[in-house]
């Protein structure tokens, strides 16, 4: 009986399955990796030439600058807003890159600076942000690129303040504009006894800071009817405790001399943001006032709410929470875009409700 042999077209369709399938699980294994390393600069940011500043006095180095409603209040806003420029070729986004810019205007600020629409003036100012692939790597050159970005939001508030030199302030940034907010607030307004006596209150959204360093400086609210003090969390789903590990092991806080360290198991800050408190009681979704997707929105419209839909409860330092199941709220875009803040708005109600009960408070006291 003769035994069949492969013919040498026959071997050669085999083994080029063969490589296709091994090809493909790598790729499964360690696109991570892959598309990771597609956003690094590769070049140590001690020898990177930054794009050039942005200048504060030009009304173009601002996304908001003094953006009002109709319903507006009588308090100054200031927001950082979160990572836009994904990497590749700059540790540090270029200002105007298209993209970048397009993420901004259509995704970050409709949902995490339109809350404040209400309070009063926003000001948004563009800088050099430190790119998506900054936040992915605790490397020290993505860390000096991070605090580099520091310099343009610092120039940014002092041109901010002179325009603004009285009244109620509200200080706010998402994500990595949240770690530059707090820097903002240790270095510049804790020293300043008039700024402390003008702030209404300092949000920090989807941002991890050591609760302990922050407190020394300005308090984290524990009442909703306090003012001067700071309302912070990171948010993570309640089941992901895969995520939320990651997430207090990836990251990086302020030290005293302005560094980037790791949290290194001390306490991060979380103050739920549906009861303005540090209360670590869990909170029922009946409690919640309103999630929204006001992605695409133009600037000045309120979106829709969905209120009662979120249960919450700060726990060992994040905010843990249930998710909606309305397809609204599905990360969206590519893998880059999928590391940005979230294209939607969980606190949105809350958020907004918040600010307008600080503010009023500021005003009573300070009789405006």
């Amino acid at each position: 009986m003769k035994r069949s042999r492969l013919t040498f077209r026959q071997w050669v369709g085999w083994s080029g399955l063969l490589f296709v399938l091994l090809l493909a699980a790598a790729v499964a294994v360690w696109r991570g990796d892959i598309l990771r390393a597609g956003l690094d600069p590769q070049v140590p940011f001690q020898t990177y030439r930054p794009p050039p500043p942005p200048n504060y006095a030009d009304p173009a180095a601002w996304a908001l600058r003094g953006a009002r409603t109709p319903e507006s209040g009588p308090a100054a806003i200031f927001f950082v807003h979160s990572t836009t420029y994904d990497g590749g070729q700059h540790w540090n986004g270029p200002i105007g890159d298209r993209e970048a810019d397009a993420w901004l205007r259509r995704v970050v600020l409709p949902n995490h600076a339109g809350p404040f629409a209400r309070a009063g003036a926003i000001s948004a100012p563009l800088y050099r942000q430190g790119s998506v692939y900054t936040r992915l790597t605790l490397r020290e050159d993505a860390r000096e690129a991070r605090a580099f970005a520091y310099r343009d939001i610092a120039a940014a508030f002092d041109a901010w303040l002179a325009r603004h030199p009285g009244g109620p302030i509200v200080l706010a940034g998402v994500e990595q504009g949240g770690d530059l907010v707090e820097r903002l607030v240790r270095e510049r307004v804790a020293p300043d006894s008039a700024l402390r006596d003008r702030l209404v209150a300092v949000y920090l959204m989807d941002t991890v800071a050591a609760a302990e360093a922050l407190a020394a400086e300005v308090p984290a609210c524990s009442r909703r009817d306090q003012i001067g003090c700071v309302v912070g969390w990171s948010p993570v789903g309640e089941d992901n405790d895969g995520a939320a590990r990651r997430r207090l092991r990836r990251a990086l806080v302020w030290d005293a001399r302005g560094h980037l360290v790791e949290l290194a198991g001390r306490q991060a800050l979380c103050v739920n943001p549906v009861t303005g408190t540090t209360d670590t009681r869990a909170v029922p979704a009946r409690s919640h006032k309103g999630a929204t997707n006001a992605t695409g929105l133009e600037w000045g419209a309120r979106p829709a709410l969905m209120a009662r839909e979120i249960a919450t409860q700060c726990r060992e330092g994040l905010l843990r929470h249930t998710d909606p199941t309305t397809e609204s709220f599905r990360e969206t875009g590519g893998w880059a875009d999928r590391r940005k803040s979230r294209p939607y708005n969980l606190f949105y109600g809350d958020i907004e409700a918040d600010v307008q009960t600080r503010l009023a408070n500021w005003t009573a006291k300070h009789g405006v």
